[in-house]
This record gives C-alpha cells, sequence and structure tokens, in this order.
C-alpha cells in the first residue's frame, strides 16, 4: 500500500474522509505537527541573512536545524500513526471462541493498545517542541512571517490536542496500570505546556517583537 505520505493532499483527504477506522485523527495530528515544523523552518530561512536579524542568526539556524527534522519525524508519524490502529482493529478481530483463543485475542489487544498509545505521545512531544520553536521564532524571526509563525502555533497546538485525545482514548486498553499511569501524567503535563506556549507565542507576535 501507498504510504500516506507519499499521497497527494487531494488523496490524502479523500482517504480521511473515507469510512475506515484508518487514517484518522491521530494521522490527521502528525501531519498538522508537520505543516506547523515546515512552517518554522520556513520563518528561519526568511530570517537568516537579513542584517536586522544578524544578532539571533546563530539561534535560528539552530532553530532551523530541529525544525527540519521534527518535520521528518512527524511525517513518519502519520503512517504509524495509521499502521499502530490497524493492529488495534485487527486484534479486535481475532477469534475468541475457545479459552487459548481468548487469552490470545487479550495479548495481541494488550500489545496494540499500548503501541496505539506510545505512537501519538510521540507526536505530542514533537508537537509541543514546535510550540517551543515557534514561540523562540515569534521573538528572533523575520516580522513580515508573523502571519507564519501565528499559524505555525495553531497548527502545532492542533496536532498537540489530537495526539493528547488519542492517547487517552487508548489509556483504558493498556493492562499495564504503570505504564498508563505514566502516559496519562505525560500527557497531562504536555497538554498544559502546549497551551501555555501557544499563548506565549501569540502574545510575543501581539507585541510586535524586538524590532
Amino acid at each position: 500500500m501507498t504510504l500516506l505520505v507519499r499521497q497527494s493532499v487531494e488523496e490524502f483527504a479523500a482517504r480521511l474522509a473515507a469510512g475506515t477506522p484508518t487514517p484518522g485523527g491521530g494521522s490527521a495530528a502528525a501531519l498538522a505537527g508537520g505543516l506547523a515544523a515546515a512552517l518554522v523552518q520556513m520563518v528561519c530561512d526568511l530570517t537568516i541573512g537579513k542584517e536586522a536579524y544578524r544578532a539571533h542568526e546563530a539561534p535560528l539556524r539552530a532553530m532551523r536545524e530541529r525544525a527540519e527534522a521534527l518535520r521528518r519525524d512527524l511525517l513518519g508519524l502519520v503512517d504509524r500513526d495509521a499502521q499502530a490502529y490497524d493492529l488495534v482493529v485487527e486484534a479486535r478481530r481475532r477469534p475468541r471462541t475457545t479459552e487459548a483463543e481468548k487469552a490470545a485475542r487479550q495479548e495481541a489487544l494488550n500489545r496494540a493498545n499500548l503501541l496505539a498509545t506510545e505512537v501519538p505521545l510521540l507526536t505530542v512531544e514533537a508537537c509541543a517542541e514546535i510550540l517551543s520553536l515557534a514561540a523562540e521564532v515569534a521573538a528572533k524571526g523575520n516580522r513580515n512571517a508573523a502571519s507564519d509563525v501565528a499559524t505555525a502555533a495553531g497548527l502545532a497546538h492542533a496536532g498537540l490536542m489530537g495526539g493528547v485525545m488519542n492517547v487517552k482514548s487508548n489509556l483504558g486498553g493498556i493492562a499495564d496500570q504503570e505504564r498508563a499511569a505514566e502516559a496519562a501524567e505525560r500527557v497531562r503535563v504536555l497538554e498544559a505546556e502546549g497551551l501555555r506556549l501557544r499563548t506565549l507565542c501569540l502574545e510575543t507576535l501581539a507585541a510586535g517583537g524586538p524590532i
């Protein structure tokens, strides 16, 4: 099957619109984060080399490099999220007539639910980092690209929240309660941090930045 990220925008949107479990919100969240990272990278490129922003060149180059890496990671998560949830669907469809079948099905479901929690958590973590980059770019980047930074912050926060909801929806299916509790606490912290960073970014842009 063709990778989702290799499809055209129109093809991917049609796959999302189809009445199938995947791709769904998790893949869309990862894509939103990937687009946010691309915008941060773009704003860095629109700033680096300009005399008015010379004092920020070194951190902007570092931010650009990190944004590019996050963009690649998140685009990879578009497919990984769909693949992870496909395993949940497959596990649910396993036979459960005999006790052995029931045990095998439950074991497969436990593994699949754990993966379906871990993958969107990666999306949440990446989107939180993009929001941090966006907040920094808002203070140091090209003022002519302020709307692009704002869009990046909005997309990154949407991706973060999509990932948060996907994690929460799968927590109940994790047999290991300690790991489930750790994931729940991690998304709680990142959800609050994501909101703080989005607010900081937008407030910095509204204030007009350093120049």
